[in-house]
């Protein structure tokens, strides 16, 4: 069967996450049904990373199987056509080796956490960002993420009901940065935890806070133990953005 490689942009707020539950509408079920309507069969996807409820994309990949050896560009415009009612949509379609899979021949995956420090309330950037009423030190929680790089336990930073075999991961790059009102934290590894990403940031808002300092952050890592973690952030500043093959 021809395998099709999907880009997927996604604004999570409405949805339950990527993967299809038995109640309530995800983005997974959203494409499936929209492939279904134009195919007229009932595929299922794989996508590379299993993203909460309220969490955003703009570069998740999944992957079908078609019966069909369809073109490239009618499967993105006519799935898009049948997405009109979703804030979902395929930005590339292409034809892919049987051996491609979304989920394990990715070598990188890549997020972004979003932080607005104003003290005005978000009107155009609500749901996108994590809005914070004071000013945090971008600077300070640049340093102190530092202490994440490379292969650590990321048990404290793990949710309790992570199914991941171990806690085990290596974080390839992460770093902070402020442009206006908006600090950008973006992170890279092969794969994460569940809720790692949201897990370090949110301590990390205790550092550019000042109540936590990098020894801190670092201590906590070092506990490998989730109470040690700090308040976990808000899923809507959360993108996953880019993954790699």
């Amino acid at each position: 069967m021809p395998r099709y490689k999907l880009t997927i942009e996604y604004d999570g707020t409405a949805y339950v996450g990527w993967q299809r539950q038995e109640h309530d509408m995800s983005v997974q079920q959203a494409i499936e049904e929209a492939l279904a309507a134009f195919t007229g069969e009932t595929p299922g996807i794989r996508g590379a990373g299993r993203t909460d409820a309220g969490v955003h994309a703009t570069g998740q990949v999944a992957h079908v199987d078609l019966s069909r050896d369809w073109e490239a560009d009618k499967i993105r415009e006519a799935t898009n056509a049948h997405l009109r009612q979703h804030a979902v949509a395929i930005v590339e379609a292409e034809r892919v080796s049987e051996e491609f899979d979304a989920r394990f021949s990715a070598l990188k995956r890549h997020y972004l956490y979003r932080i607005i420090d104003r003290r005005a309330p978000l009107a155009l950037e609500r749901h996108r960002a994590w809005h914070v009423r004071h000013r945090l030190d971008a600077q300070a929680m640049h340093d102190a993420a530092q202490c994440f790089l490379g292969k650590h336990d990321f048990t404290t930073f793990r949710a309790s009901q992570c199914q991941a075999k171990s806690p085990v991961k290596t974080l390839d790059a992460f770093s902070v940065s402020r442009d206006g009102d908006v600090i950008n934290l973006r992170c890279s590894a092969r794969s994460f935890l569940h809720n790692q990403v949201r897990s370090m940031v949110g301590s990390l808002k205790l550092v550019g806070e000042g109540k936590w300092s990098a020894q801190d952050l670092a201590d906590a890592l070092d506990a490998a133990d989730r109470t040690a973690c700090g308040p976990v952030c808000p899923p809507d500043g959360l993108y996953l953005t880019q993954v790699d093959y």
